[in-house]
This record gives C-alpha cells, structure tokens and sequence, in this order.
C-alpha cells in the first residue's frame, strides 16, 4: 500500500491509532498482562534484530536478513501456536524463534559462518531457517500429512513472503496440503517487496485470494496488528486441528529495513513511502493503545528498553565468543556413508591448509 491508496480490506482488530476495534468471526478476549507480554515480545525481537545489523556492519556477521517492520505478524501469530505445533520457517522469522523459546543467539551461528545449520531444540517444534525461497512449505505440507495419518491433535504452521507464493514450490505445496487436507497454516508476510520486486509485479489479484483455487481459504489481515494476526492464526489452528485443512493468511504488513544487509532499498522505493509505514509501526500501535487504557506507564516502557539493552549486550557477547569452525568440517555431511572424491578433496584441502602453517613456521 502506497500513500494515498485506499485502505486495503483486511481483518483490524487495533488500528493505527491504537483504538480497539470489533470482529464477530475473529473474536479475541485479550488481559492487559498479555497485552504487555505482546508488547515485550515485539520491542525485544526488535532490539535483537537491530543489534544483528550492528554486528553484521561491524564486520561480526557476514549477512543479517532484518524482520523490522513485521513483528507483529510475527509475534501475534507465533503466540497463536500450541506446544505441540510445527513451524517452518523461512530465514526472517526471529520473532517466531523467540516465541518458541529459541536462544537468539544461536540464529547467529549460521549467519557467521560457525556452523551450516542445525536444529533448534527438538522441544521448541521449529525447524531450521531454510534460505531457498518457499522450499520450507514443501517441507511444512509432508510433515502436515504425516501428522493428519498419526491422528496427533496438533497443526503445522509454515512461514514465507511475497516473493515466495510465486515459486512453483508453494504452489505444489497448496496442491497437496488442499488434496490431502493436511492440517497447516500457510503464513505469507506480504512486506510489499520481493527484493527490488513489488508485490503488484507478481500478481493481478490480492495475495490471500490464491487459496481459492486450490479450495481451501484466505484471509487477510492486518500485519502491522498483533491482535489480529493473533486472532486469525488462532483461528486458522483451530479450523487445521478439527480437521477442516489448510488455511492461507497473508498478513499485509511492511519491510521497514533493507531485504538483506547487502541490499540497498533507497534503489527501488521512496523515503515517502517508508515514512508512510513509519506511522503504521507495530509497536507504536500497541504502546499507545496501552498507555491510554492506563495499562502500561513511561516506566514500564523504560524497563523493557533496558531488558533490550541487556539482550543486546548478552547477544554481543555470545557471538565475539562464537568459536571458529574447524574449516576443513565443510567436507562433512556430504553424503551419509563418505565418498571417495570426498575425501581426496579434503586431502588436498587439509594439505593447502598445512602450507600456510609450514611457510609461517619458516
């Protein structure tokens, strides 16, 4: 949405504004203390991400892939999930990370080199960042299947943009998950750019309106409203655990940052766009509607600023003492039972490796 664009229909249970507003599909009965808690979640996920691109722009990371802009479709809908539901996430979900109890610093390793990927904690139920695009919904839709033939009384929940629902992946994916009635949510954060690509290159008609061919629904919501996106996933979760299949979202939110760190938007979009979003911030959205029903003063705003803070520095901290990889560990994993060629070429790496050692040595 542009400046000067009419208000997209969406499901908006909090407005821009911070008023609360009514749905009688996507009821939500919400405490003040939970209200915070969103609140906390959103301001914390964002002090981490910024503190991400710091490091990245200090030489500490080597790409950093920001979610500022889009926390609240991520938080809402991450709070939305049982313990025992599956995420697959793409590569910017860090607000769905800390929902599921994942140390944010271990979303680093990979972004420094530590490591090529590993699995989070099995209890925390969130599968490893996959960094091609809509490959995790292929993923999302088998694992769904297996969960509707084990009867487990549980849903699956699989995350991507804009740009992804034009990969054949998805669309194979939505195939599948329709003609099986698999039992997931497919999440979009339609944050308007696919890279330098905007939305209105890739399609005629609004994102959610896709599920309509494959026989299953869309909704949208306002992504910049954890409310609703919480709302609506609840929604969606209960609709996959009951049996009644799969459910596309698209939570029409915003990429306020850059696509990557090695992206430059100010290429392809406008700083009058931007401020645009700007007074459409998730956080500032909620702090208002907070501060004027008097459940949350300036010190209370003021002590989550300095728990970001003390994340911030523990984060720092953790990834400087992030050890180096053994470097020859990229020959590993390869394939399962080792391979000839495999091991020649670590041979020949390893002793590359060993002449810089013997020529200091000299």
């Amino acid at each position: 949405m542009t400046p000067g664009a009419p208000e997209p229909d969406y499901i908006q249970l909090l407005t821009p504004g911070g008023e609360r507003t009514e749905d009688s599909t996507y009821s939500l009965d919400v405490t003040p203390e939970e209200l915070r808690g969103l609140y906390r979640d959103m301001a914390l996920t964002r002090r981490f991400d910024e503190e991400a691109i710091a490091l990245q722009r200090q030489g500490e990371l080597g790409l950093w892939p920001s979610s500022y802009g889009q926390e609240a479709a991520q938080i809402g809908s991450a709070r939305a999930l049982g313990s025992d539901d599956y995420v697959f996430p793409s590569y910017r979900e860090h607000g769905v990370a800390w929902c599921r109890g994942i140390d944010p610093a271990t979303l680093l390793a990979v972004f420094r080199g530590v490591h090529n990927g590993s699995r989070p904690p099995k209890k925390a139920n969130f599968h490893p960042y996959t960094l091609v695009i809509g490959a995790q919904t292929l993923h999302a839709t088998g694992y769904a299947m297996g969960v509707a033939k084990d009867s487990a009384d549980s849903a699956v929940v699989a995350y991507f943009g804009d740009g992804a629902i034009s990969q054949g992946d998805v669309a194979e994916s939505f195939t599948f998950a329709a003609v099986h009635n698999a039992p997931i949510v497919f999440f979009c954060q339609n944050n308007q750019w696919a890279i330098s690509a905007p939305t209105q290159t890739q399609t005629r008609v609004p994102l959610y309106q896709r599920a309509q061919g494959y026989g299953f629904p869309g909704v949208r919501v306002d992504g910049n409203d954890v409310l609703a996106c919480l709302a609506v996933t609840k929604w969606a979760l209960e609709q996959a655990r009951s049996g009644q299949g799969p459910t596309l979202i698209e939570a029409y939110t915003y990429r306020m940052g850059a696509h990557t760190t090695s992206d430059d938007a100010t290429r392809y979009r406008g700083d009058e766009e931007v401020e645009y979003w700007r007074h459409r911030d998730p956080l500032t959205r909620l702090a208002t509607h907070l501060t004027a029903q008097g459940w949350a003063d300036r010190a209370y705003l003021d002590t989550v600023v300095q728990e970001g803070e003390q994340l911030a520095r523990r984060i720092r901290e953790s990834v400087r003492a992030m050890p180096d990889p053994d470097p020859s560990a990229l020959f590993e994993n390869v394939y399962a039972d080792g391979h000839a060629l495999v091991d020649e070429e670590r041979a020949q790496f390893t002793a590359y490796q060993a002449s810089f050692t013997d020529a200091e040595g000299a």
